[in-house]
């Protein structure tokens, strides 16, 4: 009897193997064949599944971000119950940053899939740029949230600080990954703007 295949565990052990070679040699050097030979199997398998290399890279980054909201779900769990809005968008800053061995891979695909999309047609006609707005939404209904409740500053645009915050993680991120600066030292400057954000008393402005 023929064995059957489990095709999205297939595609998942391709899609993983991009992001092994990617974060090796970098997205731009990433060919299907590469691929093909990191994952163990034939070229024509690889190309059954996904077709075109922007097919690939898709599905690899889209898997990518599933890890991110695993990891910012696990510090939220960590912060322990009654943590606060704070906590939670400091799991999603954090997060970001490439700390690890996997935010790192995370951070330069991300960056580097961005790169490539200003001059490659066909990746910017993909789905996955429209991430950072969904990401943009989500940190705005946080900060929205605290502002409602009060425990941030008076005079709080939740919108725009959104957008600073994830311009700020993305600039350190990068920062870090070219060695300019250490880990720490970007999340001290989060934790910073935190402070300012999420002062201990409400003052009026």
């Amino acid at each position: 009897m023929p064995k059957r295949v489990d095709h999205d565990v297939r595609r998942a052990e391709i899609a993983e193997a991009l992001v092994r070679v990617a974060g090796r040699r970098g997205l731009h050097a990433v060919g299907m064949r590469e691929v093909a030979a990191e994952a163990g199997v034939s070229l024509r398998l690889v190309q059954y599944y996904f077709e075109t290399k922007e097919k690939l890279l898709l599905h690899g980054l889209r898997q990518l971000v599933d890890g991110f909201g695993v990891r910012v779900a696990a510090r939220v769990r960590a912060a322990g119950e009654g943590a606060g809005p704070r906590a939670t968008v400091e799991a999603l800053l954090k997060a970001a940053l490439p700390t690890d061995e996997e935010s790192r891979t995370f951070h330069l695909l991300h960056t580097s899939y961005a790169v490539l999309a200003v001059t490659d047609e066909a990746l910017a006609a993909q789905p996955y740029l429209k991430n950072p707005d969904a990401a943009e939404d989500v940190l705005t209904g946080l900060l929205q949230q605290a502002y409602d409740a009060q425990l941030t500053r008076a005079d709080l645009d939740p919108r725009l600080e959104a957008v600073s915050l994830l311009a700020m993680s993305a600039g350190l991120g990068t920062s870090v990954l070219v060695g300019q600066r250490t880990p720490q030292s970007a999340v001290a400057v989060l934790d910073h703007h935190l402070d300012r954000i999420f002062p201990a008393g409400r003052p009026a402005c």
